[in-house]
């Protein structure tokens, strides 16, 4: 390959990783705890947008446990940003394992 080429192929990249990075910015993903008692969204870069907690959750003899779901929830909905990223980076990568960890 001539450096024109390797050029613009690096370019093209870099475009398709902002197309991937706003995608990103959009998607709505969303983590559950106790059996769907507490939701909370989150873009696919992992930042918590909503959280929602379903009434009969609210206890106040059982704070620890609302905020157990309230974590618990959150760990899914960003484990579940994880994924979706890195499923939207493999498609652009055609698979390819890269050396270095991509930008988001």
């Amino acid at each position: 390959m001539d450096l024109f080429k390797v050029m613009q192929q690096a370019q093209q990249v870099q475009t398709k990783l902002q197309e991937v990075q706003e995608e990103l910015a959009r998607v709505t993903v969303t983590g559950v705890a106790g059996g769907g008692l507490v939701r909370v969204d989150a873009d696919g870069k992992g930042t918590i947008k909503r959280v929602r907690i379903d009434p009969s959750a609210v206890k106040a003899d059982d704070v620890e446990g609302l905020e157990d779901l309230v974590t618990a929830a959150t760990a899914d909905a960003q484990r579940r940003a994880t994924e979706y990223a890195q499923a939207e980076v493999k498609k652009l990568t055609g698979g390819l394992n890269l050396p270095f960890p991509m930008p988001f």
